[in-house]
């Protein structure tokens, strides 16, 4: 445990206090280890959705189902469109800015629900709140068959990751249309983890932010090293970073997205083994 101090302190001076993407104390002390939940269904930014739960929350029996309007379950991982309706990408919103309990799109249960991760039998949650809205990318995976051809390493089985930086807390499987800005090459345990740097294109500041370069050095700093150390307090090495710990600009950003999305073309066709993935096929 003795690195949960050093983490949050490497965060606390990375981020700015006055920036749009950095929390204030207040919400800091008010974050709790679960998301916000309704007992209504949750529509989400694309019309067409909405979400319903199933099970109690924080227990290993909870689901959250994604549903088009006549009640049909679909995937969020594989019916929800790539690409938004404005021309940017659609995030699936699995963990809401500010909280700690890991959710995420569970790829080899039907229909692809989102859980709560579960690690030796226990339900998994970050030592501290995570500071930005993370996701994935529908349509995309990172093949694990497939070898970088500079990074010598594979891919991690999962749709993209997505770390989104707007000021809003975005609700847990909300659909948000984002404006992709860079790109971090994370390996995990000798994985390929891409993090895809993005702003949800409604935000306030989206129109300031184009590139990698436009965004600060303190908050891509914050992100790198709070995504280097965040397993060291269950004893886990720290993550390292390719491309110089760099992140790549919009363009290499948009290439890495269409490979991945490519990649999940073939696994969805049958033309890649699925393996224990469920792809509705």
């Amino acid at each position: 445990m003795k690195f949960r101090s050093t983490t949050l302190s490497l965060l606390a001076l990375s981020i700015p206090a006055t920036s749009a993407f950095a929390p204030n104390s207040a919400a800091v002390v008010a974050a709790t280890s679960r998301p916000a939940f309704t007992t209504k269904a949750l529509f989400s930014a694309v019309a067409s959705y909405s979400t319903t739960e199933v099970g109690e929350v924080a227990t290993e029996s909870f689901r959250l189902q994604f549903k088009e309007n006549d009640d049909t379950v679909i995937s969020p991982w594989h019916d929800i469109p790539l690409v938004g309706d404005k021309g940017g990408y659609n995030m699936v919103v699995e963990i809401p800015k500010m909280t700690k309990a890991k959710m995420e799109v569970a790829t080899k249960e039907e229909a692809n629900p989102i859980a709560q991760d579960i690690k030796k039998g226990k339900l998994r949650d970050y030592h501290g709140p995570i500071f930005w809205n993370y996701g994935c990318l529908p349509q995309t995976w990172e093949d694990p068959t497939v070898e970088h051809p500079e990074l010598k390493c594979f891919g991690d089985n999962d749709p993209i990751d997505v770390v989104e930086i707007g000021s809003a807390a975005l609700p847990m499987g909300s659909v948000k249309e984002v404006k992709p800005l860079g790109v971090l090459a994370m390996i995990d345990d000798g994985e390929l983890d891409w993090k895809v740097l993005a702003i949800a294109t409604d935000d306030p500041l989206a129109a300031e932010y184009n590139d990698v370069d436009d965004v600060p050095e303190a908050v891509k700093a914050g992100i790198r090293e709070w995504f280097r150390w965040y397993k060291t307090p269950d004893d886990k090495p720290i993550n390292s970073f390719g491309f110089d710990e760099k992140f790549l600009d919009v363009a290499e950003t948009k290439k890495v997205i269409e490979e991945t999305h490519e990649a999940w073309k073939k696994l969805r066709s049958g033309e890649t083994d699925a393996g224990k993935l469920w792809t509705g096929k």
